[in-house]
């Protein structure tokens, strides 16, 4: 039997090749696109997969998530200001076929129109947009990823545009445009005020001078208010209408 052993080791060795060759496992989330002779022959897996070893081949694609970094890019705004910005994002393979028959490198293919469309779309808006509305540029890039990588069997899940940088210059430009806008907005709140406040003694003089015993009144409390003050001496005419009014009551009183 030893003897013969050398006789059989080059067919165990052929057949363990052969085995290998033809037993493929795939996990959960991998699947498997089949070529017979060189033709798409169908998509297989999760699981075991037993192929004709040299007749038929097998190429691995991954249907998780998969993210992608794009390099900064340098963009110029609507209102030409030179920005440096940098996204990420989130993709996945939904047609195994499309995804390897239609396109030589679908990572590569996508970073690359990811880089172009996002200087295209920035490209559009005026900083304050870019540094106000970063979602709705998020939704802007993805949608347009989205359309044109649906031909690769990719679906574009998510777009986050990471970092918008600014250069020493255009940060000061914005620290006094901001400052200056806030004191705008402080000049526009007093006015609004002293307007308010005009309006409101125009009210009450209108009201004093349809009824003199009112102004008479507001005389009054305004000497109370004065006379409170202790440290002080204060010289106020007195009104000779006032006087009158006062006789008035007296006689009123009187009678």
């Amino acid at each position: 039997m030893l003897d013969q052993l050398p006789f059989y080791l080059p067919i165990i060795v052929i057949v363990v090749l052969f085995l290998a060759a033809a037993i493929k496992i795939l996990r959960e989330y991998e699947r498997g696109v089949i070529f017979t002779l060189g033709r798409f022959s169908g998509v297989r897996g999760p699981g075991l997969i037993i192929l004709i070893p040299f007749i038929q081949q097998m190429v691995r694609t991954d249907l998780r998530v998969l993210v992608l970094d794009v390099p900064t890019q340098d963009v110029i705004s609507r209102d030409n200001v030179s920005v440096r910005v940098n996204a990420v994002i989130y993709f996945r393979i939904v047609d195994p076929e499309r995804a390897t028959i239609q396109v030589e490198n679908f990572m590569q293919a996508t970073s690359e129109l990811s880089q172009t469309t996002l200087r295209s779309v920035l490209g559009k808006h005026d900083l304050d947009e870019m540094l106000a509305e970063r979602d709705n540029l998020n939704n802007d890039i993805q949608e347009i990823l989205d359309s044109q990588t649906d031909a690769w069997g990719i679906k574009v899940i998510n777009v986050e545009i990471k970092h918008v940088d600014l250069d020493d210059t255009m940060i000061r430009v914005i620290a006094r445009q901001a400052e200056a806008e806030r004191e705008r907005r402080a000049k526009i709140i007093n006015a609004e005020g002293e307007q308010q406040a005009a309006a409101k003694l125009l009210e009450a003089a209108e009201i004093l001078a349809r009824k003199p015993e009112a102004m008479q009144l507001r005389y009054l409390s305004t000497l109370a208010f004065i006379g409170g003050d202790k440290n002080s001496t204060i010289v106020f005419p007195f009104p000779v209408e006032f006087g009158e009014l006062l006789k008035s009551l007296g006689a009123q009183q009187r009678e």
